[in-house]
This record gives C-alpha cells, sequence and structure tokens, in this order.
C-alpha cells in the first residue's frame, strides 16, 4: 500500500526551453504512455550513473507503461475513510484473529524476531495482515514496471526515482526480475516494501545468502529492522503517545493506517 505522498510537479520553463538544444534536455516526465519510451532511454543514463548494471538496464528498457498503476494512483480513496471505516473495510477483526493464531503457531520465531530486533510480533503480524492478508495475496502488477512508469509520471517522479533505481539494483542481484509481481504501485513481498527500501533494509533471515521478500522470514525480518531503523526502541509502547507510535507513520503516513496498526497489534499480543 502506498504511503500518502506529497505530489511533485514535474514542469519545465519556458525558459530553460529556450535556452537548452534538444540534444541536452533531459526527456521529460508525462501523464499518459506517450514519451515513455524517450523518457526511458534518458532515464537509462541516470540509472547508470547510480550504478545500474546491464541486467537492470535491460528490464528498464523492456518495463511497459502501466495503465493499470497509473488508475489505482489516480483513485485512492480508502485513507479517506473513518477509523471504524478504514478497519471494517481492511478486515481489521479477521486479521487479528488471524494474526493470533500464527503468533500462537510460531511463537519462538517471533521471539528471535523480538530478541533481534525489539518489534514484537503483534505489529509485525498487523502490518502483514494488512499488506498482503498475510501473503495469500502480493499483488498482480509486474513491480518494474510499475515503478518505471510512476518515476515517469508527472505527480511524484522525484518520490519513485530512488525506488526505481532500487528495483532495477535488485534485477542486477538477481532478488527480482523483470516478471516478478507486487503491488500496483511496485510494492513487493509479503509486506510490500518500495524497491529502495528493499534494497536498504533487506535482512536474509535464513541465511541462503539472499533476500527474498517473498520468502516470509526473510520479508519479517526486513520489517522488523526497517522498524528498528526507523526509530523503534525495543520494550517501549506503540499505542497513541507512547514512543513507538511514531515510528508507525515511518510505515504509512496516513493516519488511520497508523491508529489500525496500533490497535490490532494490541489486539495480537493480548495487552
Amino acid at each position: 500500500m502506498l504511503s500518502l505522498r506529497s505530489t511533485v510537479a514535474c514542469l519545465a520553463t519556458t525558459a530553460v526551453l529556450a535556452l537548452a538544444p534538444m540534444s541536452a534536455m533531459a526527456a521529460p516526465c508525462g501523464n499518459t504512455a506517450s514519451g515513455f519510451n524517450a523518457w526511458k532511454a534518458d532515464f537509462a543514463r541516470t540509472a547508470k550513473r547510480a550504478g545500474v548494471g546491464q541486467a537492470g538496464l535491460n528490464a528498464l528498457a523492456q518495463a511497459q507503461y502501466a495503465t493499470g498503476t497509473i488508475a489505482a494512483d489516480r483513485n485512492q480513496k480508502s485513507f479517506k475513510y473513518s477509523l471504524e471505516k478504514f478497519m471494517q473495510v481492511r478486515g481489521a477483526a479477521t486479521i487479528v484473529a488471524q494474526g493470533q493464531k500464527r503468533k500462537a503457531r510460531n511463537a519462538e520465531f517471533f521471539a528471535a524476531l523480538e530478541k533481534k530486533y525489539g518489534v514484537p510480533a503483534g505489529i509485525l503480524l498487523a502490518i502483514h495482515g494488512m499488506e498482503t492478508a498475510f501473503g495469500s495475496y502480493m499483488g498482480d502488477s509486474q513491480v518494474v514496471s510499475s515503478i518505471v512508469t510512476l518515476t515517469y509520471d508527472c505527480r511524484r517522479s522525484a518520490f519513485f526515482e530512488p525506488h526505481a533505481i532500487g528495483a532495477l539494483k535488485l534485477v542486477d542481484q538477481g532478488a527480482i526480475t523483470l516478471s516478478t509481481r507486487g503491488a500496483k504501485h511496485g510494492e513487493l513481498g509479503h509486506t510490500q516494501f518500495l524497491p529502495g527500501n528493499a534494497l536498504e533494509y533487506g535482512q536474509d533471515w535464513n541465511r541462503d545468502g539472499r533476500v527474498d521478500f517473498y520468502d516470509m522470514g526473510d520479508a519479517l525480518a526486513s520489517t522488523a529492522y526497517y522498524l528498528r531503523q526507523k526509530g523503534w526502541r525495543p520494550g517501549r509502547g506503540y499505542q497513541p503517545g507512547e514512543r513507538n507510535y511514531k515510528v508507525l507513520k515511518e510505515w504509512n503516513a496516513a493516519t488511520v493506517y497508523q491508529q489500525s496498526l496500533a490497535i490490532m497489534g494490541r489486539q495480537i499480543d493480548g495487552n
């Protein structure tokens, strides 16, 4: 799920157009598929300067304009709901019930996560349930095409660019491929990491030599590590007014989302 972010306009001024020769100008962002291929050719130079290798560049060249992603980005509604409505729509009662069962069934795993990262099971399970219904649906959109399309789109180009670079580097590493599926905004795996965050915070929990966000252990360990790096303090509370509550904003900027995580996490943990 995409966090709410301010829109970044992508406008070229008349003065720049008048002064810069056509060959020197970067391909502009766009609000339709027209110009996408020209923009990709220009972005390939940016990606190469950022350290993206040949596999990532090949994936960029093959990325398609993701019309489904653009439609979803233009039609986000759930964050406008009241807390009660949001929790009802997202199936909070089911998430709590399943979360409690999963915690009991995998007690040693969640205890080990909390020992290492300081994040209790309740909040991790609430995130897991909220994002993908505990891995039962991790998205049907091509991650690379989605995130590249959002970087090309004029609404939030600056926000998505590091995630596009991240996705291409993940391709270089063999962590994902052009065909890897995720959510509409390019989020991937069990807890829906944006690619730039996946690249930076990924944890190889099962020690198989690679970070796999479609492996539950790697994904939940990465989630816990992300929260810890964003300021989570072991043993401190995460309800409104408590130390760790503000860290939930780092996961998702929508107030109703943060409130829902706090409520569901507490109920899963039995507090």
